[in-house]
């Protein structure tokens, strides 16, 4: 007996990934967010450069 398999269609709807919320990308798009995140990272560099300089 033969079992039917399910496949996706190729460019269907369903192979496509799901499309973010507003909320999503608000924060990805943020400004203020952007700002805080490069001084954080902009911290983190020069903790391990001046780490390495003493």
């Amino acid at each position: 007996m033969r079992t039917q398999i399910k496949r996706n269609i190729p460019y269907s709807q369903q192979s496509f990934a799901t499309e973010p919320t507003g909320w999503t990308k608000f924060w990805r798009t943020s400004f203020l967010k952007q700002i805080v995140r490069f001084f954080v990272l902009n911290l983190k560099i020069m903790r391990i450069v001046v780490g390495g300089h003493s």
